[in-house]
């Protein structure tokens, strides 16, 4: 994951919270933050299924660890897929989502045509050389053409 349910929940306000669970009002906070937890975590789970088809261009993904761009993105992401569930009043305060959300779309296209790179180390990359080569197993030897 790109970002914690933590980090996502301290970005909404308390006061949208119902909006978020559904259409009745509860005024439990344990209640309310039970119902909101694993709608958070789907959002988070979209946001960073959502990544990973961006940077699996060029990226073996998940990465690890998180650049804090990524991080900040994937919040941004998850926040907006929690709205887009009741929808985005454009002319509202609630167009900042929207806005965030666009940003986090254009850096994530700018990442998968090599306009943007994140500077993340592959590990499956030789560093000492800095690439690595393989090559099919050997099919001819010198015993294997002996007498042809």
């Amino acid at each position: 994951m790109y970002c914690t349910a933590d980090e996502v929940r301290s970005m909404i306000k308390d006061d949208a919270l119902n909006a978020l669970i559904g259409d009745r009002y509860i005024e439990d906070e344990a209640e309310r933050e039970a119902k909101i937890a694993p709608i958070i975590e789907e959002a988070i789970a979209d946001a960073c299924g959502e990544i990973d088809g961006y940077l699996a261009k060029r990226y073996p993904v998940p990465l690890s660890p998180v650049p804090k761009a990524i991080n900040k993105f994937a919040k941004d992401i998850a926040v907006y897929n929690l709205f887009s569930r009741i929808g985005i009043d454009e002319s509202e305060k609630e167009k900042n989502y929207l806005n965030r959300y666009s940003a986090a779309v254009r850096f994530f296209e700018n990442v998968a045509k090599g306009i943007i790179d994140l500077a993340v180390a592959d590990n499956s990359q030789k560093a000492a050389t800095g690439f690595s080569l393989e090559s099919p197993p050997r099919r001819f030897s010198r015993s294997s053409l002996e007498g042809m």
